[in-house]
């Protein structure tokens, strides 16, 4: 089985969430599963400056935009050994900023023709126009960055290539000014309401949703969701049209990088056999270098995560008030919307050596956060997958979820019954912030009675939260699209918005 994954971003090089985690890892354990693996990524500097071996496969141009184009192969940096097609085009890639942003927080005005050129290639690989040497048998596009590699080999059938799109965040869907279509070379019909248009704009997302052979979501539960009205972003009408070609696998985590047992970035490293005594020490040294009280007998509550409406954030700074009360500590880590990030300052401002505002995001502190932490709140109002809490249950962090989504596939309530008792933490199902407190304050109960908390940690650290498991279902997924593609080569026929 030879794999080709297009993705615009992958750990340590390029992050700006769980995608990069997703497209270091599924990778790496596919090719443990011994298909043939490779990527597709653009040229930004991190990315083209850290790729080994380099050999230039093809150079074309002008194309979208860019004068030259050279599509180059070479070896990712790390223990994975993965071979990766980077698109060298300085013109659209090689800049200040971040991937998708100026360093303003600005989208790039050309982002439409920096990712139209990924999927085109992706396309081109796919159909083997571009490296006579290699050709992929699947196609795998994630996210909207890399959507439009599925319609391009809808519009050109010439090969048996099958492709498969992941949503890893269906409200992120690559709106584009349908005045700017032509410059993706896709001709006009498809451009209407059965192809890529979207209430009068162009979307990348859609291109994914409609001309995949197979679209796959992060979770089983945000896949029955982005089905229904509430979670559907819009797009609930073209996902549920695919009926049973939409599956939900469940993310993994890279659990050598998220290892307490051999994580170099801690103060102690610990295992389930010495997690009370591990994360004792961890939590005091967090303490001294966060500034915080050293009181080794307050449930300390971690926050990890973009300061974003979806993330629920805003629910945690209401609850606060109340889990100092209790004799909480808190602290924080991320960035986003300016509001939040300035809520959550003055919040450490006033309450001095109880709250922490971390602003901006440190890999190896993040490390040493999940490990000195008591509990994790993630209070987000949806949730594809979510990786911290899956982290949390890896460092013996009980995390305290909103019940959606990805977040609901994988922490299940230890006060629940059933469930209770295969519990790995705690879950509220209203998003309010007196829900969140609640929770909390159940979990932190837990936590504050030592045979319970140990409880916990240990179901939750002894889970097999691996990639390889997750690697069998999509090569399984895979080996299941030999036959005829099922989605129309031509789109015809109105479909919903």
């Amino acid at each position: 089985m030879r794999v080709l994954h297009v993705a615009a971003e992958v750990y340590p090089l390029v992050k700006t969430g769980g995608l990069a985690d997703v497209v270091a890892a599924l990778p790496a354990a596919q090719a443990r599963a011994r298909a043939t693996v490779r990527l597709l990524l653009p040229g930004t500097a991190p990315i083209l400056d850290a790729l080994a071996r380099k050999t230039t496969v093809a150079e074309f141009g002008p194309s979208f935009g860019a004068a030259r184009v050279q599509v180059v192969r070479g070896q990712l940096p790390g223990g994975s050994g993965l071979s990766a097609y980077v698109v060298d085009a300085p013109l659209l890639y090689r800049r200040a900023g971040g991937p998708y942003h100026d360093e303003a927080g600005h989208e790039w005005p050309d982002n439409l023709q920096r990712f139209g050129l990924l999927g085109w290639v992706g396309a081109q690989l796919g159909a083997g126009g571009l490296d006579p040497a290699w050709q992929p048998d699947i196609v795998h596009a994630h996210d909207w960055h890399a959507a439009l590699a599925c319609a391009y080999l809808r519009a050109h059938p010439v090969s048996s290539v099958r492709s498969v799109f992941t949503v890893h965040n269906l409200a992120y869907q690559g709106l584009f000014p349908m005045a700017d279509a032509h410059l993706l070379g896709l001709c006009s019909r498809w451009l209407t309401s059965a192809g890529l248009e979207f209430h009068g704009q162009l979307s990348f997302m859609k291109a994914g949703l409609k001309f995949a052979d197979r679209v796959t979501t992060v979770s089983p539960g945000y896949a029955r969701e982005i089905a229904t009205h509430e979670f559907g972003c819009g797009l609930d009408g073209v996902i549920r049209s695919r009926g049973a070609e939409v599956a939900g696998i469940l993310n993994g985590i890279d659990t050598q990088v998220w290892d307490p047992a051999a994580d170099a970035a801690i103060a102690q490293p610990y295992s389930i056999a010495d997690v009370t005594a591990g994360k004792a020490a961890c939590k005091a040294a967090l303490h001294k270098e966060l500034g915080l009280d050293q009181d080794s007998g307050a449930p300390l509550v971690l926050a990890l995560s973009r300061l974003t409406a979806q993330k629920g954030l805003d629910l945690l700074l209401q609850a606060m008030p109340g889990l100092l009360r209790d004799g909480l500590q808190v602290v924080v880590q991320g960035s986003g919307d300016a509001a939040l990030e300035t809520a959550f300052a003055a919040a450490a401002r006033a309450h001095p050596g109880r709250v922490a505002a971390l602003i901006g995001y440190d890999e190896a502190r993040a490390h040493r956060l999940m490990a000195g932490a008591d509990l994790l709140a993630v209070p987000s109002r949806f949730e594809p997958c979510g990786l911290t809490q899956m982290y949390a249950l890896r460092y013996g962090t009980l995390p305290v979820v909103h019940r959606v989504g990805g977040l609901a596939d994988t922490v299940a309530d230890a006060d629940e019954p059933p469930r209770g008792r295969e519990g790995n933490g705690f879950t509220f199902v209203r998003g309010t912030a007196p829900d969140l407190a609640a929770a909390l304050g159940r979990a932190a109960a837990a936590w504050r009675d030592p045979a319970r908390r140990s409880a916990l940690q240990q179901r939750g650290m002894a889970q097999d939260l691996s990639w390889d498991g997750p690697a069998r279902q999509y090569l399984a997924l895979y080996r299941s699209l030999g036959g005829k593609s099922t989605v129309e080569a031509v789109p015809v026929a109105r479909a919903a918005d």
